[in-house]
């Protein structure tokens, strides 16, 4: 594949609103030894993504500075150790920075190949959220058949693949979104009880639900407030995952219900993690996860696209909380 020596890219100008987002012209990256180069088709919007343009979530040092954390797309050209992946391979890539542009290096540990039975657009929008609920709900919080589980913000992009992986993997599925409609939503994928946080406690709803014995695994995004109504709401030997703290990450908590009842409280952010632990996790979702999407018995529910050029939209949508689903860039 001739490579261009340019390349349009979205830059983070400053830091503050979806304005500073500018489509720029930038050298086309050069992979290393153990990384391949995607020509771009797709790339997912995550809420990093908004946190990062906000000046909260700095890249990992020595990481493309360009937003965007998963890609889709075709291989350009491989590393000198790269092995089992060539060039016009398909793929889809978890990536630590460096999305939303035409070009994208990407460490081959951390690509999957695409199925021919996915659009780019599905693909794109697969890394991030699987990569993060597999290793949190499955692994981190080690979720097994017939546990009650509870996801908050239902309808996000974690949300929707935490309810379909729980429920395809035999848990009883809980999960809490802004509105009825949202609710409604998650219960199509799914949900077993979606609860509205808007007018509902959702720690009373769970104490009812479970005849008072709580949940077995919670997954947070949330923080601030909910972290001590997570703690009422976990059963004996329950595990709470911490994953992003939208509301704060700080909370009076009363530590002896995690004493009296045998808590876990745990917590992981993927980006700053190795490649070979990124890695394993890719592995895990190519034998475990991706059979079930190529079956359609797991959805990649999409809320929209948008043009790269007009990535400031796609996050001002990510912003307004109104999206179900994933938020994807056309390259």
């Amino acid at each position: 594949m001739n490579l261009p020596a340019s390349m349009k890219a979205i830059v983070i100008e400053g830091k503050g609103g979806p304005d500073v987002l500018r489509l720029r012209q930038l050298p086309v990256p050069t992979p290393g030894a153990e990384d391949v180069l995607i020509k771009v088709a797709a790339a997912g919007v995550n809420r990093p993504d908004v946190l990062q343009r906000q000046g909260n979530y700095p890249p990992p040092k020595g990481h493309s500075e360009l937003p965007g954390l998963e890609v889709a797309g075709v291989i350009a050209s491989v590393g000198a150790d790269v092995q089992g992946l060539s060039a016009g391979d398909e793929v889809l890539a978890l990536v630590a920075g460096g999305g939303y542009a035409e070009y994208c290096v990407a460490p081959a540990i951390c690509c999957i190949r695409k199925p021919q039975s996915l659009s780019f657009v599905e693909a794109a929008a697969i890394p991030e959220t699987f990569f993060t609920v597999w290793h949190n709900v499955f692994e981190r919080g080690a979720l097994k058949a017939g546990e009650k589980f509870l996801v908050h913000g239902g309808t996000s992009g974690i949300g929707v693949t935490a309810i379909q992986l729980a429920k395809e993997f035999g848990a009883k599925v809980f999960t809490t979104a802004g509105s009825d409609e949202k609710c409604a939503a998650a219960r199509q994928l799914g949900a077993d009880v979606a609860i509205n946080y808007k007018t509902t406690d959702f720690a009373e709803v769970v104490k009812r639900e479970t005849d008072g014995r709580g949940v077995d695994v919670i997954l947070d995004m949330v923080g601030g407030d909910y972290i001590e109504k997570n703690i009422r709401s976990l059963g004996d030997d329950g595990r709470l995952v911490n994953i992003a703290f939208q509301q704060g990450s700080k909370a009076t908590v009363d530590f002896m219900r995690v004493m009296l009842k045998r808590l876990t409280i745990t917590g992981s952010t993927l980006r700053i993690r190795s490649n070979d632990v990124k890695g394993h996790i890719a592995r895990a979702i190519e034998s475990q996860v991706m059979p079930l999407v190529v079956s359609a018995k797991i959805k990649v529910p999409i809320d929209g696209t948008y043009a790269l050029a007009d990535a400031a939209d796609a996050h001002a949508r990510m912003e307004s909380s109104a999206h179900v689903g994933k938020i994807v860039l056309m390259v």
